[in-house]
C-alpha cells in the first residue's frame, strides 16, 4: 500500500519559505503571483492502514500546532 501525506502551514501562521519565494518570483517580473505557500510530501509505502498513518502524522511528520495535513491512499 502506498500513502502521499501533504504537509503545510495552517491560516495564519508564518511561512517564511514561501514569503521568501514570492518575494523572489516578483523580483523576477513575476507580478501577478499574489502568494505562495509551502508544503512537504512524503510517500509512505507499506502494509499501513489509514489510522497507522494518522498517527504518524500526529506523532511525527506535522506539528499539530501550527501545521495541517492531508493523506491520500495511491495506489
Amino acid at each position: 500500500m502506498k500513502w502521499e501525506v501533504r504537509v503545510s502551514y495552517k491560516r495564519g501562521v508564518q511561512d517564511p519559505e514561501g514569503e521568501s519565494t514570492l518575494y523572489a518570483l516578483k523580483m523576477l517580473g513575476f507580478d501577478r503571483v499574489k502568494d505562495v505557500h509551502t508544503a512537504k510530501l512524503f510517500i509512505i509505502e507499506g502494509d499501513y492502514s489509514r489510522e497507522d498513518v494518522e498517527k504518524m502524522c500526529r506523532r511525527l511528520l506535522a506539528n499539530p500546532v501550527s501545521q495541517d495535513y492531508e493523506i491520500r491512499r495511491v495506489d
